[in-house]
């Protein structure tokens, strides 16, 4: 095997076309900050970090897991997976899995460290565990004997680190202090992830069913699932929308506007759907436009 294939199947393994949710949801935490003065630089940069490795962390185990589970059967679509086509053994998953796990926490631990700088030793804590928590759920999700991703709760989790986590945690590492109304636009970020999860759970719904693993697609069937994903989908869109609306945030309402209508755009294109295999351009669309959403907001800043 040459270097370039060993590396480009290693690439694919690690899933880059995920990271930009990831990294949407965090940089809205850090744009919030910046929006009420409160934004540190090397929380940011930490912040991003972070997330990336731990994104790349659940891929790993999500192909490691799917393998084992036989979700990733012949006849899946979309993007083939790395240890069930036998690219890559699973005991050189094990080692990446670990390797990035041990990343992710090194650099969490930095961002804990750095931002909650002067801090008490209680707040420094209970953001370890919360840091040690995402990553156990990062490898929990298909990974192990009882996997929590075959339970039905991948939307859940999702809504909770992505949007929840993400947001109003590196809020807090920025400025110190709880915010709840930061609650509508961190559900809009978990909401956008969430659509993203459901777009790959619609594709997948029949290798799902054939592995037993309980997503809402799988469980209820495409018309349960697409209207699910439009209530996500405008939850989502009008909780940003309206968060800056009433706190009178002109560079962020501007962003959700734009963003927003080109999500609901995707929204009647992905209801149009009639083969499986059209979800999936629907996943990166949805994932590029939550970003697009973070940009602008911090694009259109000066304008606040």
């Amino acid at each position: 095997m040459n270097l370039k294939f060993e590396i480009k199947t290693w690439l694919n393994a690690l899933r880059l076309r995920t990271l930009p949710l990831a990294l949407s949801c965090i940089g809205m935490g850090s744009v919030l900050a910046l929006y009420q003065n409160t934004h540190r630089p090397v929380v940011t940069l930490l912040a991003l970090l972070t997330a990336t490795l731990l994104q790349m962390l659940s891929n790993l185990a999500n192909d490691y897991g799917d393998a084992q589970n036989g979700a990733d059967l012949a006849g899946r679509i979309g993007p083939d997976r790395m240890v069930a086509s036998g690219k890559i053994s699973l005991g050189q998953m094990k080692v990446a899995i670990w390797l990035f796990g041990i990343l992710s926490l090194i650099s969490g631990v930095s961002l804990i460290v750095l931002g909650l700088h002067g801090q008490s030793l209680s707040s420094m804590l209970g953001f370890l565990s919360l840091g040690l928590v995402s990553i156990l759920a990062a490898i929990t999700y298909t990974a192990g004997k009882k996997p929590y991703g075959y339970a039905g709760l991948g939307d859940l989790s999702v809504l909770l680190f992505f949007g929840f986590t993400a947001v109003l945690g590196t809020y807090y590492l920025h400025s110190h202090r709880l915010n709840f109304s930061l609650i509508w636009p961190a559900l809009g970020m978990g909401g956008f992830s969430v659509a993203v999860l459901n777009l790959n759970n619609m594709r997948d719904r029949e290798s799902d069913l054939a592995a037993g693993k309980k997503t809402i697609p799988a469980r209820f069937g495409g018309l349960i699932a697409r209207r699910y994903h439009s209530a996500v989908v405008i939850v989502s869109v009008f909780s940003i929308f309206g968060y800056s609306f009433f706190f009178g945030y002109k560079g962020l309402f501007f962003a959700a506007a734009f963003a927003g209508l080109l999500h609901l755009h995707t929204l009647s294109q992905v209801l149009k759907v009639k083969n499986l295999a059209d979800y999936d351009p629907f996943l990166k669309q949805t994932a590029l436009r939550t970003l697009l959403l973070t940009l602008l907001a911090l694009l259109f800043y000066p304008f606040s």
